[in-house]
């Protein structure tokens, strides 16, 4: 039985292709209800089917946690969403980001495919020769506003010098020490008076001759 068409049919056939453009990459239905994008057989695109409302899941590295604040975005089940998987659903009437949701298939490819691959992407080409096309350029970030300049910082109060040391007072001469007394001179010893000589002895007289 024909599935019914869908009018997001258009858009999953543009991502399907643009995704099938990168270099090693090939479709993949790991069950029932899918027909995604792989890369050596390693999904880096989750794609809903024709018929059903469009759904895409993409591991986004770079830009997940800016991508969750979107109002049709999830965590990608089965634990995926803790790798940086992100899902988006659409429902009936409402606007699709083509543009977007090429930049996270680019994303995820980049994420999922082997570095030698990824480093052929400029000028690669699939194997229906289809130039690879480039991710839609990211909007421009809005000039941050220039921030206030700073307050001039108030100067820092001149320290007060300090107050001179009061000199010290001169320390008093110390008195001379009064001179001793010159002590008194001895008196001097008298003379001892000189000894008065001794009377010479008188001579003694002569014998007389004794008489013959």
């Amino acid at each position: 039985m024909a599935r019914p068409k869908s009018s997001t049919d258009a858009i999953l056939q543009e991502l399907r292709d643009f995704g099938l453009a990168y270099p090693g990459a090939h479709t993949k239905s790991p069950w029932p209800g899918h027909l995604d994008l792989a890369v050596q057989d390693k999904t880096f695109a989750y794609l809903s089917l024709e018929g059903e409302p469009l759904g895409v899941g993409c591991k986004l590295p770079h830009s997940s946690s800016v991508a969750l604040m979107l109002p049709f975005t999830k965590p990608t089940e089965y634990g995926l969403g803790k790798s940086g998987w992100v899902s988006a659903k659409f429902g009936a009437g409402e606007a699709i980001p083509v543009d977007m949701l090429k930049a996270w298939i680019d994303e995820s490819y980049r994420a999922q495919a082997p570095k030698k691959l990824v480093a052929s992407l400029p000028g690669a080409t699939s194997a229906a020769s289809t130039p690879v096309k480039a991710a839609a350029p990211k909007q421009a970030a809005a000039p941050k506003k220039a921030a206030a300049p700073k307050k001039a910082a108030a100067p820092k109060k001149a320290v007060a010098p300090k107050k001179a040391a009061a000199p010290k007072k001169a320390a008093a001469p110390k008195k001379a020490a009064a001179p001793k007394k010159a002590a008194a001179p001895k008196k001097a010893t008298a003379p001892k008076k000189a000894t008065a000589p001794k009377k010479a002895t008188a001579p003694k007289k002569a014998t007389a001759p004794k008489k013959a």
